[in-house]
Parts: C-alpha cells; sequence; structure tokens
C-alpha cells in the first residue's frame, strides 16, 4: 500500500510539474497578444504585426501541450485518488466542469480565429478575438484555483452520508484562500512571459541587431516585468500571512 501511494505521488507530481508549465506561459502571453495585437491595429506597424504572428504561435503551442498534460491530469485524480474523490467528487467534479464549459471551449473555439482568421475576419473581429481567448484562459485560472484553494481552505460544504456536498458554491468558490492564491497565480503568469518574450527577443536581437519587432519586445517585456515582480512581492507575502491563519502547520513546514 506505501509502495503505491508513493508511486501515485511520483506520477501525479511529474505530472502537474509538467502541466503547470504551459498554463503559466499561456495565460500570460494571451494578454501580451492582446496588446501587440491592438498595437498593430492602431499603429498598422509591420514590426509589431511580426510580433504577433511570431508569439502566436509559441502560444498555439504552449496551448497544446497544456491541453494534453491537463487531461492526463484529470483523469490521474480519479486513477491515483479514487478515494478521495469519491469523498469530495461532488464538489470538486462540477468546478472542473465549469473550467471546461465556460473556459476551455471559449479558448478553443477563439483560437482557431486568432490563427486562421486574420485575413478572413475583420480587423476589430479578429482583436475581440484575441481578447476572448485572454479572457477565456484567466477564467480557467479562475475555476482551477478555485478547486485547488478549495482543497486547500475548504468552506462551504456539508457532509450526506459519507461523501461531502456543496451547501453553498458562493463559499466553496470564494474560499478564504483563492482571492490570494488567484492573484498570485495571475501575477506569476504575466511576470513569466514577460521575461520569456524579453529572453528570446534578446537572443533575437544577438543574431540581428536591428530587429525591430525583438526591440519592441525586449522593450514591453521588460516594463512589464518591472511593474509585476513588485506587485507579486506583496501578493506573495498576504498569501503568506493567508496562510498562516488558516494553515500555520504549512507555514511552520516551510
Amino acid at each position: 500500500m506505501e509502495e503505491a501511494l508513493l508511486l501515485a505521488r511520483i506520477q501525479f507530481g511529474l505530472n502537474i510539474g509538467f502541466h503547470i508549465l504551459f498554463p503559466t506561459i499561456t495565460i500570460g502571453l494571451a494578454w501580451l497578444l492582446v496588446v501587440f495585437r491592438i498595437r498593430y491595429e492602431r499603429t498598422r506597424d509591420p514590426a509589431w504585426l511580426g510580433t504577433y504572428k511570431l508569439w502566436v504561435k509559441v502560444f498555439a503551442l504552449s496551448f497544446a501541450m497544456g491541453v494534453v498534460s491537463g487531461i492526463t491530469m484529470s483523469f490521474q485524480f480519479g486513477t491515483n485518488w479514487p478515494g478521495f474523490m469519491n469523498k469530495v467528487g461532488n464538489v470538486a467534479g462540477p468546478l472542473l466542469a465549469y473550467e471546461v464549459l465556460t473556459a476551455f471551449f471559449l479558448e478553443a473555439t477563439f483560437l482557431g480565429v486568432m490563427l486562421f482568421g486574420m485575413n478572413r475576419v475583420s480587423g476589430r473581429v479578429h482583436v475581440a478575438s484575441a481578447i476572448i481567448v485572454a479572457l477565456g484562459t484567466t477564467l480557467s485560472a479562475f475555476w482551477i484555483l478555485a478547486l485547488n484553494s478549495w482543497m486547500h481552505t475548504p468552506t462551504g460544504h456539508v457532509m450526506e452520508g459519507d461523501a461531502l456536498i456543496a451547501g453553498s458554491w458562493l463559499e466553496v468558490i470564494f474560499n478564504p484562500s483563492f482571492p490570494y492564491r488567484l492573484a498570485h497565480m495571475l501575477l506569476a503568469t504575466g511576470i513569466t512571459a514577460a521575461f520569456v518574450v524579453a529572453g528570446l527577443s534578446a537572443w533575437r536581437l544577438l543574431k540581428a541587431a536591428n530587429d525591430a519587432s525583438a526591440q519592441k519586445t525586449l522593450r514591453f517585456g521588460v516594463h512589464a516585468a518591472a511593474v509585476l515582480v513588485p506587485l507579486q512581492i506583496v501578493v506573495g507575502d498576504l498569501h503568506g500571512l493567508n496562510t498562516l491563519e488558516h494553515q500555520p502547520a504549512k507555514i511552520a513546514a516551510v
């Protein structure tokens, strides 16, 4: 039994550690793409168009990898932790379903317009598609962080027989640690995307110092990181204080 538990933890840990790399890039990068697309629409500067076309490919690849590894992880909830899901499935299941129905389908549909519709729809529609995809990625984070936070600081549930059910969905979703975890995660995605964009842009400038697109994105990425990193320090501290209040054993372990 102990060996099976250890193997289940290793498998789930490796999967989630691999999976989180891709949503962390795509959530922040989706909003950067919105900025790039709007700037091109306003200025008609070819450098912004080149920037958008490059990074939307990176976004699509990261999105695809996140979907594939995320589906595997969803199945592992049932295969690795069937006892846990038998207890909390009435709460966890709907939250995962909300993420798919309200966020994933939204992203997947309008990502097609972003990738293949630039010359088939008007500029405004294409910009709107980029905004909808970015909203979808953020909404996806909302539902996943709601479930993750509830597992750490559960509220709003009641016992019915041997299982938990939601007594108040508002209390389940907006549990005590949820605002801090959501803010911390969204800032982390923005910081990650900013450094990925800045880092690749710097590498491109080493190869071609006159690359106008790389000059613009390097400057933009550094400025975005300079704004987001101090905010993350503040939010991280608030998250730590919240954890101290609701999970003091975790802070003691840290």
